[in-house]
C-alpha cells in the first residue's frame, strides 16, 4: 500500500508540474494542467490508474479544509445578512436556469424528464472554484466575499437535498424505507441548528480554554484546530448534512479565538496538497470512449450555462439591492456549474433515472464549465492564479 501511494504522487505532482510549466508558459490557469493530467493517466487514458477511487477520497479532504478556512476568514454576523439575501436569491436564480435549460437538452434528443433531470443539475456552482479563485486577504473580510460564499453554501444545502431525493427514489418502496427516508429528511432539518449551537458553544467552553492553557505549543494549536474541523465535518455527515458544511461551520466557530490567523497560514499548503489530486481525480474519471457522443452539446450546453449563470444572479443580486459591481462579479464567480453536479449524475445513472450518456453529458459539460468560467474571471477579477499580475491576488 505504501508502494502504492509512492507511485501514484510521483505520477501525480511529477506529471503536474511538467503539464504546469507548459500551461503557465501559454498563460493559462494551473487548474487545466490538473485536469488534463487526469485525463491522461486515468483508465480512458494512458491507463496508469485504472482506478482513482482512492484518490477521489484524498480529494475530498481538500474540499474539507476549503471550506474550514473560509469559515476562519469570515465575520458571522456580517454572514447571517449574506445569508438572507442568498435564501432569496438561490431559489429564483436555479428555477430560471431550469426553465431556460430544460428545453435546450431536450433539443439533444433526451427525453423531458431526463432533460429536466440533467437541468436540475446544472443549477449549483462549484465551491471549489468559487473559493479557490476568490483572493484570501482581499476578499474574505468583504461584502463580495461573503455573499458568494452564503450563495455557494446556500447551494450545497439544495444539492443535499437533490442526492437525499435521489437516493429516496434509488431504494424500493416499502413502508420501512419509506419511513427511513421521512427521517433523513428530517434529520439534516432538525440538525443544522443543533450543530450550530454545538459548533459555537464547544469553541466556547472547550476548544479555547484547551488553546489558552497550551498556547506555547504551536503543534497543539495546530493539532487541536484540526481535530475541531475533522471532528464536527463528521459529525455533521452523520447527521444526514455534508462535510462541507460541518468543516465550515468549524471554521466559523473558531472566529471567538485569536488563533485563527495562524491557523489559516499553517492549512494552505494541505489544502493546496489536496485540491491538486481533486482537478486530477475529475479529469481521470471521465470515459472518453463517450467523447464523441457528448462533444457537441455539451459544449454548447457549457458555452450557454457560462452566459446564463452569471447574468441569472447578476439580475437577482440587483434587484435584492446589492451594487451593479458586486452583482456582475458574482454572477461570473458563479458562472460553472458544481462538483454536485458530477456526484449527480452519478447516483441518477445509478438510480437508472438517466442513461450513462446523459450522465457523461453532466460530466463534460461540468468540466467545460469549470474551463470557460475560470477563464472569464481569471481575466476579468482579482484572483489568487491570474495571469496578469495587477489582478493576482491572495
Amino acid at each position: 500500500m505504501q508502494d502504492h501511494f509512492l507511485h501514484a504522487f510521483f505520477w501525480i505532482f511529477s506529471g503536474a508540474t511538467v503539464i504546469a510549466s507548459l500551461v503557465l508558459y501559454t498563460r493559462q490557469p494551473l487548474l487545466v494542467a490538473y485536469i488534463l493530467l487526469g485525463v491522461l493517466l486515468g483508465p480512458s487514458g494512458m491507463n496508469v490508474f485504472k482506478s482513482t477511487e482512492i484518490i477521489s477520497s484524498l480529494a475530498h479532504v481538500g474540499i474539507v479544509f476549503l471550506l474550514f478556512l473560509i469559515g476562519l476568514d469570515l465575520r458571522p454576523r456580517n454572514i447571517l445578512q449574506s445569508f438572507k439575501t442568498a435564501f432569496m436569491v438561490v431559489p429564483f436564480a436555479s428555477l430560471g436556469i431550469i426553465l431556460i435549460s430544460t428545453p435546450l437538452v431536450y433539443a439533444f434528443d433526451y427525453s423531458w424528464t431526463t432533460a429536466l433531470l440533467i437541468s436540475m443539475s446544472f443549477i449549483y456552482s462549484s465551491t471549489i472554484i468559487g473559493v479557490k479563485l476568490l483572493p484570501t486577504t482581499v476578499l474574505h473580510h468583504k461584502h463580495t466575499g461573503e455573499l458568494l460564499v452564503a450563495l455557494l453554501l446556500v447551494q450545497d444545502l439544495f444539492a443535499i437535498i437533490a442526492l437525499v431525493v435521489l437516493n429516496t427514489m434509488g431504494g424500493t418502496a416499502v413502508e420501512t424505507e419509506e419511513a427511513s427516508s421521512m427521517m433523513t429528511w428530517l434529520v439534516p432539518l432538525v440538525g443544522l441548528p443543533g450543530l450550530m449551537a454545538f459548533a459555537y458553544f464547544g469553541v466556547k467552553f472547550v476548544i479555547i480554554p484547551l488553546i489558552r492553557q497550551f498556547e506555547r505549543f504551536q503543534e497543539f494549536i495546530f493539532l487541536c484546530a484540526l481535530g475541531w474541523c475533522l471532528g464536527v465535518a463528521h459529525l455533521a455527515h452523520s447527521i444526514g448534512l455534508s462535510y462541507e458544511i460541518g468543516a465550515f461551520l468549524a471554521g466559523l466557530s473558531l472566529t471567538q479565538s485569536a488563533i485563527c490567523h495562524y491557523v489559516v497560514n499553517a492549512l494552505k499548503p494541505i489544502r493546496d496538497f489536496f485540491l491538486i489530486l481533486f482537478f486530477f481525480s475529475l479529469g481521470a474519471g471521465f470515459n472518453l470512449d463517450m467523447l464523441t457522443v457528448v462533444l457537441i452539446p455539451a459544449a454548447i450546453m457549457a458555452a450557454v450555462l457560462t452566459f446564463l449563470k452569471p447574468f441569472m444572479y447578476q439580475v437577482l443580486l440587483r434587484k435584492a439591492g446589492e451594487e451593479a459591481g458586486t452583482s456582475k462579479e458574482i454572477g461570473y464567480r458563479l458562472g460553472q456549474v458544481s462538483e454536485f453536479s458530477l456526484l449527480i449524475a452519478f447516483l441518477a445513472f445509478q438510480s437508472q433515472l438517466i442513461s450513462n450518456e446523459a450522465s457523461h453529458f453532466i460530466q463534460l459539460t461540468t468540466i467545460f464549465t469549470f474551463i470557460i468560467s475560470s477563464y472569464l474571471v481569471i481575466l476579468k477579477y482579482p484572483t489568487p492564479i491570474a495571469i496578469s499580475d495587477h489582478l493576482r491576488r491572495d
